[in-house]
């Protein structure tokens, strides 16, 4: 079963959007927009560094990814459920994260 998982085009895009998301907030402390703003979509040098300060001036942190899904209405994005802390506190609304392929890989729009 789970090499039929494992071939499952469904399951690899929301593999790599789930990789997306996570090596997203690893990196994020470190508020390297050379690498931040490789996985995200549209954001220019200033654009990204105001978006990491704000980030980072609010602690946001990944929790954990609950789940990410294909989108029904877009098969080259993918709709990420993630548990984020924001100032020290857990979210318990959960943060959907839109995540999309582009020809350079997965990006991350926030």
């Amino acid at each position: 079963m789970l090499a039929a998982l494992a071939c499952n085009p469904e399951s690899r895009k929301a593999e790599a959007a789930r990789d997306t998301v996570q090596r997203f907030f690893e990196a994020l402390p470190g508020g390297d927009c050379a690498v931040l703003g490789t996985l995200l979509i549209g954001k220019a040098a200033d654009t990204c560094r105001a978006t990491v300060d704000e980030m980072n001036a609010h602690s946001f942190s990944l929790v954990e990814v609950l789940d990410a899904k294909v989108d029904g209405r877009d098969p080259n994005a993918v709709v990420v459920r993630a548990r984020v802390a924001r100032d020290g506190q857990v979210h318990e609304q959960p943060l959907l994260l839109r995540v999309e392929r582009h020809s350079d890989g997965w990006k991350l729009r926030l």
